[in-house]
């Protein structure tokens, strides 16, 4: 193993870019045996930062290969599907009312499809060059402008993924407080701001995790994190047979409801049966303005491909084969729970769902005790997550700022809470989820999921091995050409449908 591999770290979300010599010195390896090789040089100049996070004995020399081959195959699923599942769930149903069901499927299998060949090339360009780590990928393909670029794409994408946890602590934590001390209208007390709250479950829960120099201890809460989504996915399911369509707003509409039971009710007027009520039926095909933030949405939730490759160096007994099994299992578990949660989700509400889900739901009854403990679960899940996503963003400032500064207390702190504080400005002042969700989707997205896995493939794979004309590499440019189509659509549609005052990210939530 050459010493540039050593850049990536055991838990699989943060790795270190070392020095940039190394990666351009690694030769092209023929299969994934040669990975598993052992090089005992100097590895001490490379660690740098990483050297902290590697539970290797005084007395002997810290290896790349020290901690590999220990997690199996299904652990591995677990922990990529871990990575995929985030709080783009919630939004999922709003997405399915503002496409219909069946464009919905249509787009949702399209975009798992290219994820699983987007890793694919990943894989394929790792193996070739013996890195496991995305930005050392960049560097190898581009040098220091591509390492730059896959950091501040990964930057992007995981500052995007911290701010929508929070936006949802923001929102669902008050309706919590309300739930327990049983307050219809609060009349403007501190512990029912959202923006106070979430500020203080930052400085308090998140932070002191965030600070943590080994990322070691944080990965125990990813297991405990998915479980509560599958929790919110049973509720989802379970609600939508007891919810009636149309369902009753618990605190805005009993003047009007009252209205329209005494017109049901009445011999003379006409009664409309959900089966007949235009708001109780659902759509399979819709298009409107708001159709434009689906595809962001649905990138933004299949996005893993940071964390492939360091569970890529975790699996026991590596092939390019055996990690693209877990890859494409992970991906089908998390589409099935995508289109659960998206289907039962939005056959509960059809046109009034909102665009976070949860939210809806406090409109029917605050004080529901299956909602209440869906929404602690939730909390719990994002809040745990939010120091995790956070750790690879700061040594992504790391690789790129601090490239060869060993580790110093101070900078480790100071990277946390500028990165804390910038994000809860974001979550306090974005107008709404879909501000989030929409325009980090529609930029870093693509450049994870489309772009950058082809075009390091076309740089990487030897020329001699796959001409420019082949096959493989005009399907990776087309796949490219495709990302950034994408991007300049999504952003366009995001843009004019703001400017045109027609889009609900302009209003309040």
């Amino acid at each position: 193993m050459e010493p540039a591999e050593m850049n990536t770290i055991p838990n699989g979300k943060g790795h270190e870019a070392g020095e940039e010599s190394n990666a351009t010195a690694i030769k092209s390896q023929a299969d994934d045996a040669a990975h598993t090789a052992r090089s005992p040089g100097n590895v001490e100049a490379n660690l740098v930062e990483s050297s902290e996070f590697l539970n290797a004995d005084d007395k002997k020399t810290p290896r790349f290969t020290d901690f590999e081959g220990k997690t199996s195959f299904g652990m591995s699923v677990f922990n990529l599907g871990n990575a995929i599942m985030g709080s783009g769930i919630l939004g999922l149903a709003y997405a399915m009312a503002n496409t219909g069901i069946v464009l919905f499927v249509i787009l949702l299998t399209l975009v798992a499809l290219l994820s699983a060949y987007s890793i694919h090339l990943l894989l394929k360009s790792s193996g070739i060059v013996g890195i496991r780590a995305y930005e050392q990928l960049g560097f190898r393909a581009f040098g220091t402008p591509g390492k730059m670029a896959a950091g501040i794409a990964i930057t992007l994408q995981n500052i995007g993924a911290m701010s929508s946890y929070l936006y949802i602590v923001k929102y669902e934590f008050p309706l919590v407080i309300q739930a327990f001390l049983k307050v219809d209208n609060p009349s403007g007390e501190w512990y029912f701001n959202g923006n106070y709250l979430v500020v203080i479950v930052s400085c308090t829960v998140i932070l002191p995790l965030a600070l943590m120099k080994q990322l070691g201890y944080l990965g125990y809460t990813s297991g405990f994190s998915l479980s509560c989504m599958v929790f919110f996915l049973i509720a989802v399911i379970y609600k939508k047979f007891q919810v009636k369509c149309p369902f009753e707003d618990f605190s805005h509409n009993r003047t009007v409801l009252g209205f329209n039971t005494s017109v049901a009710a009445d011999p003379g007027g006409v009664e409309i049966t959900p089966e007949g009520d235009p708001a109780c039926t659902p759509r399979l095909f819709n298009l409107n303005s708001q159709t434009a933030y689906t595809v962001p949405i649905l990138a933004f939730a299949f996005v893993c491909h940071p964390e492939v490759l360091p569970i890529y160096t975790e699996l026991r007994n590596p092939t390019k084969t055996k990690m693209q099994h877990v890859s494409n299992i992970s991906i089908g578990v998390m589409y099935v729970m995508y289109f659960l949660a998206a289907l039962f989700g939005y056959l509960t509400f059809i046109d009034k769902v909102e665009a976070e889900l949860l939210h809806t739901y406090s409109r029917i009854d605050p004080y529901d005790t299956l909602i209440l403990c869906v929404r602690l679960a939730v909390l719990t899940a994002v809040t745990l997550t939010v120091p995790i996503v956070l750790f690879p963003v700061r040594r992504a400032i790391q690789q790129l700022f601090f490239p060869n500064k060993t580790f110093w207390w101070p900078r480790h702190i100071a990277i946390a809470v500028t990165l804390l504080t910038l994000i809860n400005l974001l979550v306090i002042f974005a107008p709404n989820i879909l501000g989030i969700f929409g325009v980090i989707g529609a930029t870093s997205a693509p450049c994870l999921i489309f772009i950058f896995p082809a075009v390091f493939y076309i740089r990487i794979v030897p020329k001699e091995e796959e001409p420019m004309r082949s096959t493989p590499k005009i399907i990776a440019t087309c796949f490219a050409l495709l990302g950034v189509l994408f991007m300049i659509m999504s952003l366009s549609f995001i843009i004019i449908d703001w400017t045109s005052g027609s889009s609900k990210a302009s209003s309040g939530h």
